[in-house]
């Protein structure tokens, strides 16, 4: 019996390491290429994922840098324009309040101005008033001295007399 196993063993053994080794030629004929180079092309198609992958990654650091830079200058400029428009706003203001005040000043003048011409007239229109006042009132004094002559007379000496004396 043992010598059955032992020639079955070995007989099993010679066809199972034959038709391994028929499978293995086979394969290697036949499948092992496409299965190679289908190994190769995955292979491939991962290394260009990811050297695409790694310029994607390099381009979106140089995007966000360069955003970055664009953003710093727009800030810059955004400061420079603010810094401009309140010069701008400043001055502006100050003119405004020099034109005022020149303005005013030219306004005061006219108010002086007029104010002194109205005070001229009023004090010629017064002046007017008293003298022609002062002459009725000389006149109507004159006329009751010098209603006789004698009073004539001594008027006359007396003027004289201040006309002198000035």
């Amino acid at each position: 019996m043992e010598k059955l196993i032992n020639d079955f063993s070995f007989g099993l053994f010679f066809w199972q390491t034959l038709i391994f080794l028929l499978l293995v030629f086979l394969l290697r004929k036949f499948a092992w290429k496409p299965i190679l180079d289908a190994v190769n092309e995955r292979e491939e198609g991962i290394k260009n994922a990811l050297l695409s992958a790694e310029i994607a990654k390099r381009d979106m650091q140089n995007l966000k840098s360069d955003n970055e830079k664009l953003l710093a200058e727009a800030r810059v400029e955004r400061d420079i324009i603010l810094k401009e428009a309140r010069e701008i706003k400043d001055k502006i203001i100050s003119e405004a309040k020099e034109d005022a005040q020149v303005q005013a000043g030219k306004m005061i003048e006219q108010a002086k101005a007029a104010i002194n011409s109205e005070k001229n007239a009023a004090m010629s229109e017064l002046k007017n008033q008293v003298s022609s006042l002062s002459i009725s009132i000389a006149e109507k004094v004159l006329r009751e001295e010098l209603s006789n002559k004698e009073s004539q007379t001594k008027l006359v000496v007396q003027l004289l007399g201040d006309v002198k004396l000035n």
